[in-house]
C-alpha cells in the first residue's frame, strides 16, 4: 500500500511543481461533463464523510475491537490535524469561490446538485478522511482484493474533491498525505506487531469474558 501511494505522491508533486493551482485546476475541470463520471464522483466523494466513517469505524469493532480502536483513532487524530490547519488559513477560497469572483476569464464547469462552498479549502477534510479510514482497513486486512478496493476507494473519493471542484489538487495531496501518515502511524504503534492482543476480538467476546 505504501508504494502505490508514494508513486502517485509524487506524479502529484510534479503537477504541483509545474503548473499554478489555477491552470492546473482549469485543465482537470475539462474531464468533467460525462454523465457517468460526474455521478460516480458525486457519490464516491461521500467515502469520505464524517458520518460515513463512523458507520465503518462502529462495524468493525463490532467484528475487531483493536481493529475498530486503531481505525477510530487515526480517524480522529488526522481530523483534528486538518481542522487545525484550516483553522490557521480560513480565508483559503475554494476553486467555485475563486473563479466564480477572481477569474472570470476562466469559465468552469460545475456538477448539478453540488452544493459549492466558499473557504476553507487547505487541505481537504475529506480527503484526510478517506485515507485514513480505508487505508486503515487496507492495512489489517489480509485479503489483498480488498487491499487494492481499498485503497482504490481512497483514491477515488479523493480526486473527487478536484473533479467537483471543491478542491485544488494541493488540497486533496496534503489532506490524503495526513490521512495517510497517520493511519500507517498508528497500526505500527496499536496493531503491529502483535500488539493489543487481549482486545483482538469481537467488542461483545471482551465483555462476555
Amino acid at each position: 500500500m505504501v508504494i502505490p501511494y508514494m508513486l502517485l505522491l509524487i506524479v502529484s508533486a510534479f503537477y504541483l511543481i509545474r503548473w499554478d493551482k489555477i491552470n492546473l485546476h482549469y485543465s482537470m475541470n475539462k474531464m468533467t461533463g460525462n454523465a457517468v463520471m460526474d455521478t460516480f464522483f458525486m457519490y464516491i466523494t461521500h467515502a469520505g464523510d464524517g458520518i460515513v466513517a463512523l458507520i465503518i469505524i462502529a462495524i468493525t469493532l463490532l467484528m475487531n475491537a483493536r481493529n475498530g480502536l486503531f481505525l477510530f483513532i487515526a480517524y480522529a487524530v488526522s481530523g483534528l490535524i486538518t481542522t487545525a490547519i484550516k483553522n490557521l488559513s480560513p480565508e483559503s477560497f475554494r476553486p467555485h469561490f475563486a473563479f466564480h469572483e477572481y477569474l472570470h476569464s476562466y469559465p468552469i464547469n460545475y456538477i448539478d446538485g453540488v452544493e459549492m462552498l466558499a473557504k476553507n479549502s487547505f487541505p481537504s477534510g475529506h480527503s484526510t478522511t478517506a485515507f485514513a479510514v480505508f487505508l486503515s482497513l487496507a492495512l489489517f486486512t489480509k485479503n489483498k482484493a480488498l487491499k487494492v478496493t481499498f485503497l482504490l476507494i481512497a483514491i477515488l473519493s479523493a480526486f473527487s474533491r478536484t473533479y467537483l471542484s471543491q478542491h485544488w489538487l494541493v488540497d486533496i495531496t496534503v489532506g490524503s498525505l495526513i490521512g495517510f501518515t497517520t493511519a500507517v502511524l498508528f497500526y505500527f504503534v496499536l496493531i503491529s506487531p502483535n500488539r493489543l492482543q487481549k482486545i483482538n476480538k469481537p467488542l461483545m467476546n471482551i465483555f462476555n469474558n
